[in-house]
């Protein structure tokens, strides 16, 4: 069943164009809104939520509609607007809901749908049931599509699940998939329910999913997670930290654009705190966004260009210490293609020496190219090298950090005075490697 329904459209959605859309249930339906007004909810005579649609948002990345919904979907041409409609998965008539006001304001607008099937025009009438339905006295987030003492389960059937605002609003934190008690559930059509990233069978128990175990008490894998076999593509994964005083001539965001600069010969495309990404990359705008939340922590994506697969997330802090930058950053290369290993580093010496670099993790990985995480098993990175920042090798004590008791000799970067260190580990082949590092943390924490 579709729950999202997307209106692509060449010029922006005004006030009377959207209740136009809305009229897709009559004129009888009520209108509420949402999070200062970001999200316009539909809502039955009894008061049932129906259809919530969010904020048009102006997308102005090539291949942005294509990355989170798949090469056949087609957008207007140049910068256009992204109207996101969620049915509720409680009413019958609220795929229905979503397809008529996705449709009407593409035959307004211009522009297309999708998924293209859901898209029409009609007026839904409601059953009397849905009509005089109240809402439930624990009102979920509009992303929320069952709700019980146990846990909260968000419905998605897209080519990829993308860190919306409706997803974002619904977790906790931005990292909560990244295991339990958080899980992504996938439903497979021969095998029934198994968690993506374990491979755990899974069944509903309890108000809530949960492992499927034998009589002995052990957990089953599903076999549709079994490995694919290796296509040659790679991915290189930099996970670096920052740390700045805060100052009022401090700008963010520069580590990260070094960084991508490096690596792609270009600066990152776009950046947002949500998909779809649709702002213009420019550190002084997310220095003033991170400042307006302080002492609240900010989360950004940043993407880059179509030909060349990246993608960062970044955790900009306030701390004692000052203000850090947590960054991920990801790029990918097909199987003709070499990830540049001799250019780490030299990047790390830029980022010590102009930067404030604490520590950064480079690792390689067999994964696909376009930077998309496959529900089935996948091997996890291989260390390249590690970098320590001139304060953390002060901290540490230079001659303790440059001794680690491996076969290993780290390179000094930067000034002789106030060096940093880098630690190199391999090539991202041999797993092994992950000991090694694990010997060099060890020995650094020793101090």
């Amino acid at each position: 069943m579709t729950k999202d329904v997307i209106a692509l459209t060449p010029k922006m959605p005004d006030i009377h164009t959207v209740l136009a859309g809305l009229l897709a249930g009559g004129p009888d339906l009520g209108i509420n809104t949402l999070a200062e007004g970001a999200v316009v909810q539909l809502c039955s005579p009894g008061g049932r939520p129906l259809l919530s649609v969010e904020a048009p948002l102006l997308v102005q990345v090539p291949g942005e509609a294509a990355r989170l919904l798949g090469n056949e979907v087609s957008v207007p041409e140049g910068p256009f607007w992204w109207t996101e409609a969620r049915a509720s998965t409680a009413v019958a008539e609220g795929e229905q809901l979503a397809g008529s006001f996705a449709g009407r304001l593409a035959a307004v607008l211009g522009g297309t749908v999708w998924p293209p099937r859901a898209a029409h025009t009609h007026v839904v009438p409601l059953t009397p049931e849905t009509a005089t339905a109240a809402p439930s006295p624990d009102a979920a987030p509009p992303a929320v599509d069952a709700l019980t003492d146990q846990a909260a389960v968000v419905i998605q059937d897209r080519p990829l699940i993308a860190m919306t605002s409706w997803l974002a609003d619904a977790l906790p934190t931005r990292t909560a998939l990244h295991g339990h008690p958080n899980r992504w559930v996938i439903q497979d059509p021969d095998h029934g329910y198994y968690d993506g990233l374990s491979g755990a069978q899974l069944h509903w128990q309890d108000g809530a999913f949960a492992p499927t175990r034998d009589e002995n008490g052990t957990a089953s894998t599903d076999k549709a997670f079994a490995p694919a076999s290796d296509s040659g593509e790679r991915q290189l994964i930099l996970s670096l930290r920052t740390r700045h005083p805060a100052d009022q001539d401090l700008t963010l965001g520069h580590a990260l654009e070094t960084a991508w600069q490096h690596l792609t010969g270009t600066p990152p495309a776009d950046w947002s705190t949500a998909e779809p990404v649709n702002l213009p990359w420019n550190t002084r705008q997310l220095t003033d966004l991170a400042r307006s939340r302080a002492p609240q922590p900010t989360w950004l994506i940043a993407v880059g260009h179509p030909d060349r697969p990246a993608l960062a997330t970044l955790r900009i802090t306030r701390t004692p210490a000052g203000v850090e930058e947590d960054i991920t950053l990801t790029l990918g290369y097909g199987k003709d293609e070499t990830a540049p290993l001799d250019a780490i580093a030299p990047l790390a010496e830029t980022l010590t020496a102009q930067h404030g670099l604490t520590t950064m993790l480079t690792s390689l990985r067999t994964a696909r190219r376009d930077l998309t995480v496959p529900p089935h098993f996948e091997t996890p990175p291989i260390p390249v090298s590690f970098t320590l920042g001139s304060d953390a090798v002060s901290d540490i004590g230079l001659a303790h950090a440059r001794r680690p008791p491996l076969n290993l000799t780290p390179v000094q970067l930067g000034a002789a005075a106030a060096p940093a260190l880098h630690y190199p580990l391999g090539d991202g082949i041999d797993p092994r490697t992950w000991s090694t590092l694990q010997q060099l943390t060890q020995h650094l924490k020793q101090t």
